[in-house]
């Protein structure tokens, strides 16, 4: 097969990874060879490289686990898939349909498997889906991970329906999605920023209450003050340890709070009483199966759904990507374009 360029870590450290020529192995049956025009960063990558996410991980590792491009060559019994089609990366390469497995993290890319930070890759056929064909290159790599989590916390996991509330922390890739699916199912969408400026853009998106929490720390007071102390239906923490007890305050009795990143850091212990007297359904979210992301891929495409991308680096500029992504000053998106 032909060559290609990976972003590879050798040692952990911003400064320790590289571009290096790989060479793509030949086609199995069912592997289909992909060249990949644009990929999108995820706090998960910075964790990865610099070796906070999994220190013991095998190196060298290419990262990366959301890219999107075009087939350019299909193994002898590939049935989904033929030269010239579009196609994003599914986060995990084998969770397909179901309940998430002990197993399933194994197959995420970027972890333990090679990513998609290259301009090409052979994947097996099952670990593509079809893009979205309104979407760009570099909207439709914001899919895999970001779009999914939200998708999957507050419709597969959260049930959304029409009239209730949602709070959303922040203005990164997910929380975005979040705001756009809330609100296009109907829901009231209080959200949370450091900056004005990003609050502002985020009510333009149709954020119906903001809160800055720099100026409001106890954000939770305003949240109960704004829902006349009943409390949000659902929260989408992205924050952690360092948000969890005051996300737990905000949402109502017999709430869903979506547990997602761990932006904040390190916190408090959470009282588990709180959890225990107001009946809280607290869950896990692990991005998603190929399954849901057929159907978020169909609510997407009924509603023209475009992600927002904050900006985009060519893949030489990958240091200054992921430095950029370290500041927390995006809004929506960082991607990396893969081709001149």
């Amino acid at each position: 097969m032909c060559a290609a360029t990976a972003l590879r870590i050798h040692t952990f450290g911003l400064d320790n990874i590289q571009l290096d020529d790989i060479t793509l192995p030949v086609l199995g049956p069912t592997d289909v060879a992909v060249t990949f025009h644009a990929a999108s960063l995820n706090y998960r990558d910075l964790m990865t490289v610099t070796g906070v996410y999994n220190p013991k991980l095998e190196l060298p590792r290419i990262p990366g686990s959301d890219a999107a491009g075009t087939v350019i060559a299909v193994g002898p019994a590939v049935t989904r898939f033929q030269p010239g089609d579009r196609v994003s990366s599914l986060f995990f390469q084998d969770w397909h349909d179901g309940e998430i497995q002990p197993n399933t993290g194994r197959s995420a890319l970027g972890g333990v498997i090679d990513g998609v930070f290259a301009t090409a890759r052979v994947l097996p056929e099952a670990g593509l889906i079809p893009a979205p064909s309104y979407l760009t290159d570099e909207e439709a790599a914001t899919l895999p991970c970001a779009a999914l989590t939200a998708w999957n916390s507050l419709v597969e996991k959260g049930r959304l329906r029409a009239g209730e509330t949602v709070l959303v922390l922040g203005t990164g890739g997910v929380s975005l999605f979040a705001l756009q699916i809330a609100k296009l199912h109907g829901a009231r969408v209080i959200l949370t920023s450091s900056s004005d400026e990003k609050l502002a853009r985020a009510r333009a998106l149709g954020a119906d209450e903001t809160i800055n929490y720099r100026t409001t720390p106890n954000w939770d007071d305003e949240v109960l003050r704004l829902t006349e102390n009943r409390g949000v239906d659902h929260v989408v923490e992205v924050g952690g340890a360092g948000t969890l007890p005051r996300s737990l305050r905000a949402v109502r009795p017999s709430g869903h709070v979506s547990i997602i990143g761990v932006l904040s850091g390190p916190g408090e212990g959470i009282d588990v009483r709180t959890v225990l007297t107001k009946s809280l359904y607290v869950s896990g979210v692990y991005v998603g199966s190929e399954a849901m992301f057929h159907r978020m891929n169909a609510f997407f495409n009924a509603h023209q759904i475009h992600p927002i991308v904050d900006r985009a680096f060519p893949l030489t500029a990958y240091p200054e990507a992921l430095a950029y992504m370290a500041t927390g000053s995006h809004f929506g998106k960082v991607v990396l374009t893969l081709q001149d």
